[in-house]
């Protein structure tokens, strides 16, 4: 692997840096202050770097089998060029719709994408919320099928960081609607809907770059000044130590797995979407 591609992000963090201490300096100065926390933000700050060092420890144990797939089995032989690179930045935010969207609707993975959404506030720096646990719970699988058709590992590598880096720039109040840029592109007005707990906004906008794939699938959903957005998870975590952030949804998961009765329960625990399990909890303590 070479590591330029490897280290992207993190060359990209003077970049994220600038834009976390201008946007602060902006909301201090028109009043808002509140949109900062400092413990906030260096719980963000913590856990990127450990997203970072096991997202590094992923792709050096997974490595192989992308490379095995790419240059033993593949589908197709890629030729390099803008057309291909540009199927593979397509394909790539594709799968991350459905990657992201499975990380709402299954337990198993919304252990390791809670993190992301658990912070109260709507700020550059909770971009960096990320978790370390997504290589546990599989987010590299998701791009498995990119190395199978042919694509180069390095290549796969850098369209998901690329990927990764554009999403830090919706993570902000600052700006509103952006007109027809809407109808292609993720923007922060359409990403700030996902990250409310309102009812209106839950498991809506998955978009990574394009949004295209949120109107085709019918996950879309607009903002509506009357019920202004609310940051954070429906289950608050309440806590700025970023292990208690990290490891909060796993160690409910492993508690209510202990708790279940029966294979179907148990497996239910690990699988269904969220609010399911919270129902099956609920109606557990209330038999009790």
């Amino acid at each position: 692997m070479h590591l330029d591609v490897e280290l992207i992000l993190l060359a990209l963090s003077p970049v994220f840096l600038f834009c976390v201490g201008a946007e602060y300096l902006h909301w201090r100065r028109n009043g808002h202050a509140e949109y900062y926390s400092v413990a906030d933000t260096l719980c963000n700050a913590a856990l990127a770097l450990l997203h970072q060092g096991a997202d590094k420890l992923a792709w050096f144990l997974t490595l192989p089998l992308f490379a095995w797939l790419s240059l033993q089995h593949p589908l197709f032989h890629v030729v390099p060029g803008w057309q291909s690179t540009l199927t593979l930045f397509v394909l790539q935010d594709f799968l991350y719709y459905w990657f992201h969207r499975a990380s709402h609707r299954m337990r198993w993975l919304w252990a390791a994408h809670s993190v992301h959404h658990s912070s109260t506030r709507m700020n550059f720096s909770t971009a960096f919320r990320q978790s370390l646990m997504y290589p546990v719970a599989g987010m590299w699988l998701f791009w498995l099928p990119l190395a199978w058709i042919g694509f180069p590992p390095q290549s796969v590598i850098a369209v998901v960081l690329l990927n990764l880096a554009f999403q830090f720039f919706v993570h902000t109040r600052l700006f509103g609607r952006l007109g027809p840029l809407e109808y292609l592109f993720n923007t922060p007005q359409i990403h700030r809907c996902h990250h409310a707990r309102n009812p209106r906004y839950i498991d809506k906008n998955y978009a990574g770059v394009l949004v295209i794939w949120d109107r085709l699938f019918g996950t879309y959903v607009d903002e509506d000044s009357n019920d202004p957005c609310q940051f954070g998870t429906v289950k608050p975590v309440n806590s700025f130590n970023p292990l208690r952030v990290t490891f909060a949804e796993w160690g409910d998961m492993l508690r209510d797995l202990v708790w279940a009765r029966g294979w179907r329960q148990k497996l239910a625990m690990l699988a269904a979407p969220p609010e399911r399990v919270a129902e099956m909890v609920a109606r557990g303590n209330t038999d009790n």
